[in-house]
């Protein structure tokens, strides 16, 4: 895996598409207290070689860890303070930014580009992907932001995936993300397992039938 520039302030990863030139690019969006390493190992196991990936870095160094990002804060419950407040907003600005960017750098529209997301990364991937043409958007034990303004109608396909189990972010978050999507006129593929706060093989083959279809 190449660290890259792309014209952003975000730490990067680039894997490049295994085939040449990549037919897709997936941004990938780490979960609070992780990194971009953490989801980079399971690029083989998407069995997209035609894509190229790109992950970043979240902006903010995470409170509990030496090497844990994260794109905004938490208090208590999930909740957020003004200090998160900010932090999201900046966040939100930074990604969207860059994402705008990546056909510049990358040669590949933005209707070809997919923005994946597991726990807080997905919360970031429904925050910002549903405002751009992308081709879809992958939430993996993700969840929508409670004061989340309704989408335009152009909003992308959105593919929920979430674990029955999951004792971080409940399956409830997932039904609510759901339901409110569904009345803003988005479309949603939703898809349950039985697995905690997790991404089994079964997840992957879901996101890559999800891509290619």
């Amino acid at each position: 895996m190449t660290p890259i520039d792309a014209n952003s302030p975000l730490d990067i990863i680039f894997v490049p598409a295994q085939t040449g030139t990549p037919i897709g690019t997936i941004v990938v969006l780490h979960g609070w207290g992780a990194n971009h390493d953490d989801l980079g190992e399971l690029v083989p196991y998407f069995k997209l070689p035609e894509y190229q990936f790109l992950f970043p870095n979240a902006p903010f160094d995470h409170e509990y860890s030496d090497t844990g990002k994260m794109w905004y804060s938490f208090t208590g419950a999930a909740q957020l303070s003004d200090r998160s407040v900010t932090q999201l907003a900046t966040s939100r600005e930074i990604l969207t930014t860059w994402i705008e960017s990546l056909p510049d750098s990358t040669g590949i529209p933005l209707d070809r580009t997919w923005i994946a997301g597991f726990s807080q990364g997905g919360a970031m991937t429904l925050e910002i992907g549903l405002d751009l043409p992308v081709a879809g958007l992958i939430v993996l034990s993700g969840y929508l932001h409670q004061n989340r303004a309704k989408p335009p109608q152009a909003a992308p396909l959105v593919l929920l995936v979430h674990g029955r189990q999951d004792d971080v972010v409940p399956i409830a978050a997932a039904h609510k993300s759901r339901q409110i999507l569904t009345q803003w006129g988005v479309d949603v593929r939703y898809q349950e397992f039985d697995m905690g706060h997790s991404i089994v093989p079964e997840v992957l083959d879901t996101v890559r039938s999800f891509v290619t279809n």
